[in-house]
């Protein structure tokens, strides 16, 4: 089959390592991480916007290295052939190899911030946040010292505490490796960034098999939604998080 892929930059590596390995030929056009900071309306558009870019007599299927990702994907209309996308609320499923083994993860660590290869080297720019961007808008890219000028020394101390500190409930820092990454740079930074804050540090395996799965296929319901033509993606509010509905005539 001859596919055709939109992912998020922080699956750059993963994603580059299971084309390479795929029976089929697939084309990968990769977005910029920025689009999950701009809310679900504007990240909507923006995939539309790709999706209509492609030249669907060219491919079989449209694959999307995205799972809901805060209803980023609720909307996102199939054209005359299907799109395949990932049952998961956030890439951290897909790192892990699947829902239920995230779910159980997450469950007994509360308070964790996942760090990946991609995280780190793509998703820690605030420079790809534009004026559009919740964080621009809401003032969470100012510093403590651009705020207390603005509204006040004690007005910049609550605000930046309630934007700014968007790490505050967190308390550990788990490094999921993938087994792709050229050496342990990747891991030294989150071991530092742990010590940093006097957070507690794991390193845990990844799984590729969500990734590969979604290039290679066949596309199985437990794990994959296919997005029919004429059909558009919409929450399931179940376990399978994702549902295909007739798009509006």
């Amino acid at each position: 089959m001859r596919l055709k892929l939109l992912a998020c930059e922080i699956l750059y590596r993963e994603i580059c390592a299971v084309v390479a390995r795929s029976v089929n030929q697939v084309d990968v056009e990769f977005l910029p991480k920025g689009l999950h900071d701009i809310g679900h309306e504007g990240m909507g558009r923006r995939l539309q916007e790709a999706l209509a870019s492609v030249n669907t007599s060219a491919y079989e299927a449209v694959l999307f290295g995205y799972a809901l990702c805060n209803n980023g994907l609720v909307g996102l209309t199939a054209p005359s052939i299907p799109l395949v996308i990932p049952r998961a609320h956030d890439c951290i499923t897909l790192f892990l190899g699947s829902k239920e083994r995230y779910w159980e993860y997450f469950q007994s660590h509360p308070g964790v911030y996942f760090q990946t290869s991609g995280w780190i080297e793509r998703g820690e720019n605030t420079q790809q946040h534009s004026p559009d961007s919740i964080a621009a808008k809401s003032g969470m890219l100012l510093s403590y010292e651009e705020m207390a000028a603005k509204y006040g020394e004690d007005n910049a101390k609550f605000l930046y505490e309630q934007l700014c500190n968007i790490l505050r409930n967190y308390s550990g820092i788990t490094y999921i490796d993938m087994g792709i990454e050229p050496d342990d740079r990747f891991e030294r930074r989150a071991k530092e960034r742990a010590a940093e804050k006097g957070w507690k540090y794991e390193k845990l395996a990844g799984d590729m098999t969500l990734f590969q799965a979604l290039v290679d296929g066949p596309w199985d319901a437990e794990r994959f939604l296919v997005v029919p033509p004429g059909h558009r993606v919409a929450p399931s509010f179940d376990d399978s998080i994702i549902k295909a509905v007739p798009a509006a005539p």
